[in-house]
Formats: C-alpha cells, sequence, structure tokens
C-alpha cells in the first residue's frame, strides 16, 4: 500500500519524522511517499492545488495524508474521504476541494481523541486514520458521514466579450504562474494578457529569448506563464489571483 506525504511542516524539525514513525508503527508495510513538506506554513490554497494535481499520478487505492492545519485544535473537523478510487485524509478546511468538487465522494469525519495534542493533529489524528486506510479499515469504520465538507471557491473561468477570463491558480518554485484556463481552449499564438503585459503562447520556454515571458500549456493542462531564466512572479509583479484573460479558441460559446 502507497500513503503519499503532503504538509507544511518543512523537514527541519522532527514533525515529518514522527508523522512517519506513526505510519510505520501502524501500516509497516505501506511505501511513504513524499509530495512535498516545503508548502507554505499555513497555505491551504497552495496544498489543495497540489494535492488535487498529485493523485492522478499514483495507482488507485493509494492513501494520501495531506496536513495544511492553520486551525488545529479548533472547532474545524477533522476528515477522511474517497473519491476517484483512492483515499484521503486531511483537515476540513477546503484542503482537498479540488479532489472532492464535482465528483462522487463519500466524506466522514473522524473522531478527536481526548490524548490528541491540540497542537499536533497531524501525528495523533491524521496518521493514525492514514495507516487504519492503508491496512484495509473501511472508510465507514473511521467516523461519521459528512455531507458537505468545506470546499475552497472554485478558480475563476468565465466569459466576457469573447474572452476566456481565468486567474492564476499557484505560483510554483521557479516563479511560474499556473493559471485555471484550459490549455486545450486556447489556440497556439494566441495572446494572453495579465495586467498590462501580452504574452503569446508557445511550446516551451525554448521558443523565445533569455528573459522574455513565455505561455504555454503546462504539464497540468493549463495555460502557465514563465520568464525563460527568471522568475515570472518577480517580472510582472502578480501571484495566486491575478486575472488573466485570452481570446478562446472559436470565441464564446
Amino acid at each position: 500500500m502507497i500513503v503519499t506525504l503532503l504538509t507544511d511542516f518543512g523537514t527541519s524539525d522532527g514533525y515529518v519524522a514522527e508523522l512517519k514513525g506513526v505510519l510505520l508503527a501502524r501500516a509497516g508495510g505501506a511505501a511513504l511517499v513524499d509530495v512535498t513538506h516545503e508548502i507554505p506554513p499555513g497555505d491551504v490554497a497552495a496544498a489543495a492545488y497540489l494535492v488535487g494535481r498529485t493523485w492522478r499520478a499514483f495507482p488507485a487505492g493509494t492513501v494520501h495524508l495531506a496536513v495544511v492545519d492553520p486551525g488545529v485544535g479548533s472547532g474545524r473537523l477533522a476528515i477522511a474521504a474517497e473519491a476517484h478510487g483512492h483515499r484521503f485524509v486531511a483537515p476540513d478546511n477546503g484542503l482537498l476541494s479540488h479532489v472532492l468538487r464535482g465528483t462522487e465522494a463519500r466524506v466522514v469525519a473522524l473522531p478527536i481523541p481526548p490524548s490528541a495534542s491540540s497542537v499536533f493533529h497531524g501525528r495523533d489524528v491524521f496518521a493514525p486514520a492514514a495507516a487504519r486506510l492503508a491496512t484495509g479499515e473501511p472508510l465507514a469504520a473511521l467516523g461519521t458521514p459528512l455531507a458537505e465538507p468545506v470546499l475552497l471557491p472554485a478558480p475563476r473561468l468565465e466569459w466576457q466579450r469573447g474572452d476566456l477570463v481565468g486567474e492564476v491558480v499557484h505560483v510554483d518554485r521557479f516563479g511560474t504562474l499556473v493559471t485555471s484556463l484550459p490549455g486545450d481552449a486556447v489556440a497556439a499564438g494566441s495572446e494572453v494578457r495579465i495586467g498590462s503585459a501580452g504574452v503569446l503562447l508557445r511550446k516551451t520556454f525554448a521558443d523565445v529569448a533569455r528573459g522574455a515571458l513565455v505561455a504555454f500549456v503546462g504539464s497540468g493542462g493549463t495555460v502557465e506563464i514563465g520568464v525563460r531564466d527568471a522568475r515570472a512572479d518577480a517580472v510582472l509583479g502578480a501571484g495566486r489571483g491575478a486575472e488573466v484573460r485570452v481570446a478562446a479558441r472559436g470565441g464564446a460559446a
């Protein structure tokens, strides 16, 4: 069984090791895969984007443990879910938005043991739940059904007078701006507009000179904006939530 791990814990402390220790003690045969532990502290939206993308690379039955939990110890719920043939464990703060939105899913609220640390539910609540799923326990055995888990607002994607308008949904470690614009809706050579800049849609970074802006369809299937050998977020002064627009392939439906 595979268990993936995504947190904002970093690796300079022992928090990730404690998660892994619980998992190995309770599900010793599991293969543990680190997605990342470098989510900016408390950045639920960044975590939601990465969980929503990376689960697709793993085989059915994988358990995905994701902990970015600025509300730890508060009244927020802890949840486990089944969707797309995968299982997920996370705080109920929108972290699973891109997994759960628009699909059939089963979600349960996990009990919080009285002995759990009020500041480390990753170790004391989420890791034990992930271990139980990894050893074959059914989702229903972990908690009580939850009909309406918390979802973050859907990424912007709308028509405005023939333009398809979206937003930057993620900034990767290279400073590339990942947008909500579907790549298959944008024709090659189109001009993607962000702020006062217009960026032509090319195939890859090598299609422009060093230091030049470039738009391309990224490996996640949406339009991205980068700068060859530099950071687009710094060059454009733009980040998550910035509006992007393009004349879509074929115009508005």
